[in-house]
């Protein structure tokens, strides 16, 4: 039985004849079937196949995560990126988090690294309330700082030394955005689904263009994981002068 388990649930994907025999499966106190991702908000069409509510808190990488899997999402397949990211920012760094979610990447950098402060934007109020509630969570509320909105109107300008674009779809459409939130100097983090054959040349395209003459040092190219058949996610970390 493929699926994943976030918290206590687990999630499958197919039809299951008997949800009782997943029971054996450590942890698992609760079986979802998990069907269309639909709209910007990036909501779940969710069915309960066995036990009460869908609320639950899952643990990774020394992180709590407190959400409700038939509201908003969490991908195993980003577990990597997430670790990766925990570390990365330098002491006393000013953060933007454009599309930060119920947390994904704003709370394990507060958790691992020292960062002076971390402008979560969410445009999912749903999403916005689980990121505030795991900011307490995790005693990092004086961190991180949940903003709701969208981050095209919402986010500060001009203030971060880092921004993260974790987030598929439209991404590129926010790049001068994000330029507008950076300092010279400052590190963004791109995401982007790619065919094969570009998968790193155009999002780094999309980053110079974006840029509109300001100096741009690519410091790393990273497949995060297969989105579809001869497309990856991708992430590109690039400095901006």
């Amino acid at each position: 039985m493929k699926g994943k388990v976030i918290g206590d649930i687990l999630v499958v994907k197919q039809n299951v004849e008997n949800p009782h025999e997943l029971l054996k499966i450590p942890g698992v106190k609760r079986v979802v079937k998990l069907g269309h991702i639909k709209g910007l908000k990036r909501e779940p069409d969710v069915n309960v196949l066995l036990g009460d509510g869908t609320e639950t808190i899952h643990k990774e990488n020394h992180c709590l995560f407190k959400m409700d899997v038939s509201k908003v999402m969490w991908s195993k397949g980003n577990t990597g990126e997430r670790k990766r990211m925990s570390t990365m920012p330098e002491d006393g760094e000013t953060i933007v988090d454009m599309f930060a979610g119920i947390g994904y990447f704003s709370i394990p950098m507060a958790v691992h690294s020292k960062p002076a402060k971390i402008y979560s934007v969410e445009i999912n109020p749903v999403s916005h309330s689980y990121l505030c509630q795991n900011a307490v969570l995790n005693k990092v509320d004086h961190v991180v700082e949940p903003i709701l909105g969208d981050c095209r109107e919402a986010a500060p300008r001009g203030i971060a030394d880092r921004v993260l674009m974790g987030y598929i779809g439209n991404t590129n459409e926010y790049l001068p955005v994000a330029m507008d939130i950076l300092k010279d100097g400052g590190v963004i983090h791109y995401h982007e689904s790619v065919p094969d054959c570009i998968k790193f040349k155009r999002p780094v395209d999309r980053i110079k263009e974006a840029a509109d003459g300001r100096e741009v040092e690519v410091l790393n190219e990273r497949i995060i994981k297969p989105y579809s058949p001869g497309v990856y996610h991708v992430v590109i970390d690039a400095r901006i002068g």
